[in-house]
Order: C-alpha cells, then structure tokens, then sequence
C-alpha cells in the first residue's frame, strides 16, 4: 500500500495546475489576481512544496473553469453513473517534514470521475489542533459535514460547535471556519462541497 507521499507525488497537482494555467495562457499574477491567493504560494503549489487544501483548490478550479475533481484523476468521462473504487482514491494531506504545508487535515475524493457534478463528496480526517495552531478557511458555496468516527470541533465566526459520531453540519462555507479533532483518536467525516454553480 502506497503512502501519503507517493499518493500526492502521484496526483501531480501542481504540474496539472500549471499545465491548465499554460494553456489558457495565464501568467502567476493573472491568476492569484482571479484566487485572490499570493503568487508565492501558487508558485509552491505549482512546484509541489505545498499540499493546498480543499479551500485552495476550489479557487484554483475555479479561476481555470474545471471540476475540483480535475486534480484527482487522469480522465473525466461524461457518464452518468459513475463508481469510484477505494484503490482509485488518493489521499492528500500535510507530509512528513513539509513544514511549508498548509493545512491541518487529510482528505481523498470519493468520486474521480463524473465531468460537470454539482457536489464534491470527499473523505475527510481531521487531527487534534491548538487554538493557535488552527487554520481558518473559506471559500464559495456550502458545506455538509457527517462525523463518522470520532468527534470533532467546528469553529467559525458564528460560534463553536462540538460534533459527535453521527451528528452533521450543514453550513454556508465562505465564512471563516476550522475543524480540529477532540477526541483521543482522528476524527473522520464525510464532507460534501457543494459550490453554488457546477464544479
């Protein structure tokens, strides 16, 4: 079984960035100007030192007119029905001694396949966090988040919610949130994104 490493060597995020950015013929500044995110930290995504979370992602995707899913998979296919296997997921997360990661979490896509879906299901782990340590995202669009193991902490501008196995949240994800896990173990959830338009 691969490791973290290998799977997000394997997704080659970064370069399908920068192959897309090419093609539409956007320069770094072109494009932190349509994320809003720096050109330094675009710049390290697009170089692999840097595993952008979810939140990144959904900007990027955005700014070039694909599906989030686009980083996940070698091919889109316009299918109805689509299935994807447990092996066909990779999981994205912080690695080993990649301090300039930025993100506190782990997640796989649970669907690779479908072009043009509405919703981003996604499995998602979550670690234990300090207050200070915590790191605040926001981005377009709205959130489902079922708990299926562990229990875990939501905190956002509007309040701080604890969540249990079983419990789900549902939220309007352009405001400012973090989860951290508060339980002994990860906490892991089933997030469905959901950003407005189709992805």
């Amino acid at each position: 079984m691969k490791g973290l490493e290998e799977d997000v060597k394997d997704l080659a995020i970064g370069d399908k960035i920068r192959r897309l950015r090419r093609e539409l013929d956007f320069t770094l500044q072109q494009l932190s100007d349509k994320t809003g995110l720096s050109k330094p930290l675009l710049s390290q995504v697009e170089n692999g030192h840097v595993v952008p979370p979810v939140a990144t992602l959904m900007r990027i995707a955005r700014a070039l007119g694909v599906n989030i899913s686009f980083f996940f998979q070698e091919e889109e296919e316009d299918v109805r029905v689509s299935v994807t296997r447990q092996a066909e997921r990779k999981l994205v997360g912080p690695r080993p001694h990649h301090p300039s990661d930025e993100m506190g979490y782990s997640y796989e896509s649970l669907e690779i396949h479908k072009a043009k879906k509405s919703m981003q299901p996604l499995l998602v782990t979550f670690a234990k966090a300090s207050d200070k340590s915590l790191r605040y995202y926001s981005h377009d669009g709205e959130e489902c988040v079922y708990i299926i193991s562990g229990r875990a902490e939501f905190i956002s501008d509007e309040g701080r919610w604890k969540l249990e196995t079983g419990d789900c949240l549902y939220f309007d994800s352009d405001i400012p949130h973090a989860f951290r896990a508060i339980s002994e173990e990860t906490a892991r959830a089933l997030v469905v994104l959901f950003p407005g338009r189709k992805l």
